[in-house]
């Protein structure tokens, strides 16, 4: 089954891209002119009908099933690759440097511009942030499920640009509103600035969100599986996607930041709003050289269908050859977009949802998917499962990210913050982290894989779980790092006789400088290896829901920390003792939270390699 040009006009200036492919601007060397009719085999996609390709189609186009822009099988040379995935990824800077610029200083802006208070700007930073890291799900199961991921980012670019624009009239709407020639449109500017902020603020949490994991997929879906070449090269882009979104957060931080407490935020939010304008318009002009997979309908739906079934047949008795079991017959799976999955062992249970019952081979047109699902089915159930762990522990990783944002800047403003004749912000000190990422993605990809891919012979170097974990380890590494600064750091005040005053301790904010890189350098290796393991292993019909689930552990990493912070007190500040992080650092114990933080994340890491020397790769026939 083919799509047809008409299903993927979401724009009305898509028709640019067509008119330019129709007078040969654009090269696309896809099977045309064909009347697509199911008894052509030329005309059919080589995922529905791969044993019928010749062997020159073979070489001349992609054998996992990609599309081009009108519809028809896409070439490997026209479509996808470095030219297309490029694309989304100068998209995904544009995009991620205009919302850090607004996460960065939005307490800033709703403090002194909206006159908010501390406690409601929190309460509305916590919120928005919130809404941002739920939005990649409801992305992603659009994506997945109904209009595809080109779609659904395209869509959601378009909520994220509305929003931006919301911010850019809110931030002018004193200009508007003032003067004898004012609007008489605003009947209370204050309120209506306030509310037009608000909107817009989450207009923009919620079309980052739900375009992230989309891109992303999207970007990757460029590479072809079945081609051991562009099969490496998406894992050098999952690094240079890292790398790019790092660099729009130093930009953001740095310059767009300076340009809003400096020349004010209209223009702060003018130079966001053309950013994020650049990045759609790069990602929707590329549309003639993209390859475009299929949305597999609902996942949940599939899911629950695996589980009903199962439960329908739990006192029935599993064949002794798993070939037995029900799967879709041709070479085609029976899920929209997807390869078959060969059966695994393990996790029987779900197996029996693909029992094949006496009726079931009376009427097998007619098979009720609630009482008896495929082998692909089941599998994808399991994968999930099998997945799980993996992400458990990652939340534990990011929840120890977090303490750069919290702890860390705690423990630097208690220090010398004064290098030479320079004062240095305790919460700049996070920049080294994104300096650290931007300058060991390039050395990682160009030199460490080249020098492992000698001694393991993996193309990659190593496998995804093996570079998660040592993610993991360094990230142990920075909190051990971080309580003997912190332990040598109450010693000096102590000497000093600064225990009971909240004066800084005569010891340099530089020495924070190395817990902050290796934090970085964890971030290299777990995070990236993270986003590629998702993908790759995730069913591929699931892809997106995947990506948004390895941006999930994020906001369930910043609660596990919250919630670690705030037991903290409840057992350490005990009959007078002031606890371990009290309001003045000089008489609590940060160190020995470190040291907790650092002992948990050497369980973790235990509990990870358990789980990760048992897990089951995904096997596509």
């Amino acid at each position: 089954m083919l799509i047809e040009a008409s299903d993927l006009q979401l724009h009305p200036f898509h028709a640019i891209s067509f008119l330019l492919l129709s007078q040969g601007f654009f090269p696309c060397n896809c099977k045309k002119n064909r009347v697509m009719d199911s008894t052509d085999p030329l005309d059919k996609s080589p995922l529905l009908d791969g044993g019928s390709s010749s062997q020159e189609n073979s070489t001349e186009y992609t054998g996992d099933g990609s599309l081009c822009t009108s519809g028809h099988p896409a070439s490997r040379e026209h479509t996808g690759n470095w030219k297309a995935s490029s694309l989304t990824i100068v998209c995904s800077f544009c995009c991620y440097l205009a919302y850090s610029s607004i996460g960065k200083n939005l307490v800033s802006y709703l403090t002194k511009v909206l006159h908010e208070t501390n406690l409601d700007a929190a309460r509305h930073v916590a919120t928005w942030q919130g809404t941002s890291y739920l939005a990649p799900l409801v992305g992603a199961f659009v994506a997945d499920s109904y209009l595809g991921k080109y779609r659904t980012a395209l869509i959601s670019c378009t909520i994220f640009i509305m929003g931006m624009m919301l911010l850019l009239l809110s931030a002018a709407l004193p200009i508007i509103s003032a003067g004898p020639r004012a609007w008489t449109l605003w009947v209370d500017p204050i309120s209506s600035r306030y509310n037009i902020f608000l909107v817009g603020l989450y207009m923009v949490g919620l079309g980052y969100g739900a375009q992230s994991p989309c891109v992303t997929s999207f970007g990757a879906d460029q590479f072809d599986d079945t081609d051991e070449v562009e099969k490496t090269r998406k894992s050098s882009f999952f690094n240079w996607h890292y790398f790019s979104i790092n660099a729009g957060s130093l930009i953001a931080g740095t310059v767009i930041v300076w340009v809003q407490e400096h020349e004010g935020w209209l223009w702060g939010f003018t130079v966001s709003t053309l950013f994020v304008t650049l990045g759609i318009s790069v990602f929707f002009l590329g549309s003639i050289v993209y390859r475009f997979q299929k949305p597999g309908g609902s996942p949940l739906a599939r899911i629950w269908q695996v589980v009903v079934a199962a439960s329908r047949n739990f006192d029935k008795v599993l064949p002794c050859d798993s070939s037995a079991l029900y799967e879709f017959s041709g070479q085609g799976s029976a899920v929209e977009g997807s390869w078959k999955l060969e059966h695994t062992s393990g996790l029987e249970f779900f197996d029996k949802a693909a029992i094949v019952t006496l009726p079931d081979c009376e009427s097998p047109g007619q098979l009720n998917k609630w009482k008896i699902c495929t082998v692909t089915q089941v599998e994808e159930l399991k994968i999930l499962i099998r997945m799980f762990p993996i992400w458990s522990a990652m939340v534990l990783f990011a929840a120890v990210q977090e303490q750069m944002f919290s702890t860390f800047v705690e423990q630097g403003m208690t220090m010398e913050k004064h290098v030479w004749s320079f004062e240095i912000p305790a919460a700049s000190f996070q920049s080294i982290d994104t300096f650290t990422v931007i300058m060991l993605v390039p050395i990682y990809e160009r030199v460490l894989v080249p020098v492992i891919r000698k001694f393991t012979g993996r193309a990659n170097g190593i496998s995804s779980p093996q570079r998660i974990g040592i993610g993991l380890c360094f990230s142990m590494l920075s909190m051990v790092l971080a309580a003997l600064v912190e332990s040598n750091r109450l010693q000096i005040a102590q000497s000093e006789g600064l225990v009971h005053s909240k004066a800084a301790v005569p010891m340099s904010i530089l020495w924070q400088g190395p817990q902050y890189f290796l934090l970085g350098v964890a971030e290299v290796f777990s995070n990236i290896g993270l986003t590629e393991f998702f993908y790759d292993e995730s069913p591929d019909a699931m892809r997106s829901l995947g990506m948004a689930f390895s941006l999930l552990n994020i906001s369930a990493g910043n609660y596990l920390s919250s919630f670690i912070l705030s037991l903290v007190p409840v057992f350490t500040a005990r009959g007078g003792s002031p606890g371990w992080i009290p309001d003045n650092l000089n008489e609590g114990h940060l160190d020995r939270f470190y040291l907790m933080m650092a002992g948990l994340s050497l369980l973790n890491i235990f509990v990870f390699v358990f789980y990760a020397r048992r897990y089951k790769c995904k096997k596509a026939s």
